[in-house]
């Protein structure tokens, strides 16, 4: 019998996805942007090819649309319809999905309406409002492949804790799901199913990743609202590339139940599930409807019984941040620095105190992760990889493919555990003693940087070996290419060799006019707090 490769697979898979769409969201010919064209996420306004309608609902954050969702003056089938379309859209010229299921969202919408105007009442606090996954939340009937081509065509059997969770006690509709990387162990979203995905706001750009699909479909709003997952920094980097808003929370928050691993089992560093958004609004709205949905009682067994806990807006006194310039491995290129200074600048204009954090254990904390991630020796990746004989080509994945060499032992796997409990006192002792809130820092050394080029986690994955919650926000300030020009190569002392490559290989040219995000720390357990100070820091911005 023969066996189809791994290409014929994918292929069909990448068919599938496009054949699910209806000929009527198929953009014409004629109206397709030029492949030169960087920026796409013009073409819903100049196409003319989205009604009035479409546009204005699109156009529209969830905030603005679940009053009317609630009341009825939107109906969620309408909603539900244009997002599609405008979901669609972002495909095709993005290549953000992963899967659809236009028809289930639909069928889902027209019960919620009916639901609505039986008893008067919304379903939950995300009455009718679409909402995107990443592509590793089980839907049922649909593929989860993370990535690999050996999972094409292995549907899964039922929703994912969450998914069902934000179905039936919230309201929300599905109707997508979106790339990843390999594993989803990538600051990039690439595989050999789907292929890569580009960055609406500039197609030379990545999106980012592992969430770079969510991302990407929401900052060319096919989506008023997406969930992706993080375990080394997955959502605050797409964030980041994106200049979208996106919160990282410690595990236990968030149900966790029927999502795929690109390494299952794996638990030395927990993988965590978080919101993107366009506002802190929106993100804060997903936030409390999440758990005030209580899902330690009947979602997950894992989650934490803690209510949701309002924050005082403004605070009662002033804050006391510290800022991290950089991390000792990797310096932040010229326009993230200035964002930061800038952002120091005004919360000191402001009446808080900025206190210096040292880089000093940062090498330290993305070794943990890195050891911790190839523990297995790459077998889990490897396993997958080799059923299809798929190939490594990808730069990315050449970490898991030369570490097959090295399995830890369960002895030695112990002891890891135990330098990184050592690692997560000594850093909590540090915050103490410094009597800080906060920790202000880039989420990475670029704004976005081109396809291909993403070389450095360290400012994210350092946070999920400390399980802290963080933010990454757009500070609202953008590069310019005239004031964030190249260090000089000739004078410039690296920190290291990736640091070398990264300000060797950055050009302002060509992430002129991007967002510039920034992130912000909290202690463990502490997503209520970060996220009122993350209002705290805008406000003096």
């Amino acid at each position: 019998m023969k066996v189809d490769s791994w290409e014929q697979v994918a292929a069909r898979k990448r068919k599938a996805v496009l054949d699910s769409i209806p000929a009527e969201w198929i953009i014409p010919d004629h109206l397709l942007p030029p492949k030169t064209q960087d920026d796409v996420t013009t073409f819903p306004e100049t196409s003319g090819w989205f009604t009035a309608e479409e546009l204005a609902i699109t156009n529209s954050e969830a905030l603005e649309l679940l009053p009317k969702l609630a009341s009825g003056e939107l109906k969620s089938e309408t909603v539900t319809r244009a997002f599609c379309k405008r979901a669609a859209a972002a495909h095709q010229l993005t290549n953000c999905l992963s899967e659809t299921c236009f028809e289930r969202g639909l069928e889902t919408a027209r019960q919620l309406d009916a639901h609505l105007a039986r008893t008067g009442k919304p379903v939950g606090p995300l009455h009718g409002l679409p909402v995107s996954l990443k592509d590793n939340f089980n839907l049922k009937g649909l593929d989860a492949t993370v990535g690999f081509v050996s999972h094409v065509g292995v549907p899964a059997a039922e929703d994912a804790a969450l998914a069902q969770l934000l179905q039936t006690k919230a309201g929300a509709v599905f109707y997508v799901k979106t790339n990843v990387p390999t594993a989803m162990m990538m600051a990039e979203t690439v595989n050999n199913v789907m292929g890569r995905t580009v960055n609406p706001l500039n197609r030379r750009l990545t999106p980012g990743g592992s969430s770079g699909g969510e991302a990407a479909l929401i900052a060319f709003r096919g989506s008023p609202l997406g969930v992706g997952t993080d375990i080394g920094g997955s959502l605050r980097i797409p964030a980041a590339c994106t200049g979208l808003f996106t919160l990282k929370a410690s595990f236990g928050r968030f149900p966790t139940l029927g999502c795929r691993s690109g390494m299952p089992g794996q638990e030395a560093v927990q993988s965590i599930n978080g919101p993107l958004a366009r506002t802190l609004g929106d993100l804060e709205t997903y936030c409390r409807a999440v758990i005030d949905a209580e899902p330690w009682r009947d979602a997950d067994p894992r989650c934490l019984p803690i209510p949701w806990q309002q924050q005082p807006s403004p605070p009662s006194r002033p804050l006391k941040i510290a800022v991290m310039w950089d991390d000792g491995m990797a310096l932040p290129t010229p326009p993230v620095t200035r964002a930061l200074h800038q952002a120091v600048a005004a919360l000191q204009a402001a009446g808080h105190t900025i206190v210096e954090w040292s880089s000093q254990d940062q090498p330290q904390g993305l070794d943990l992760l890195n050891r911790m991630f190839v523990a297995d020796g790459g077998l889990a990746i490897r396993e997958e990889i080799a059923r299809t004989n798929e190939p490594w080509f990808l730069p990315e994945m050449q970490a898991y493919e030369a570490a097959s060499r090295s399995e830890l032992g369960t002895r030695d796997l112990w002891r890891l555990h135990a330098e990184r409990q050592a690692y997560q006192k000594r850093y909590l002792d540090r915050w103490n003693a410094a009597g800080i809130d906060a920790l202000l820092c880039p989420t990475t050394p670029y704004s976005s940087v081109e396809n291909g080029k993403f070389r450095h986690v360290g400012y994210t994955g350092v946070y999920n070996v400390l399980d802290q919650s963080c933010i990454s926000f757009p500070t609202g300030i953008k590069v310019d290419a005239a004031l964030d020009k190249a260090l000089d190569m000739s004078t410039y002392q690296p920190m290291s060799e990736v640091d070398k490559m990264i300000q060797s290989e950055y050009h302002a040219e060509a992430v002129h006019g991007m967002p510039i995000n920034l992130q912000l720390i909290g202690r463990r357990l502490e997503e209520e707090k970060v996220i009122a100070m993350v209002k705290v820091v805008l406000d003096a911005l």
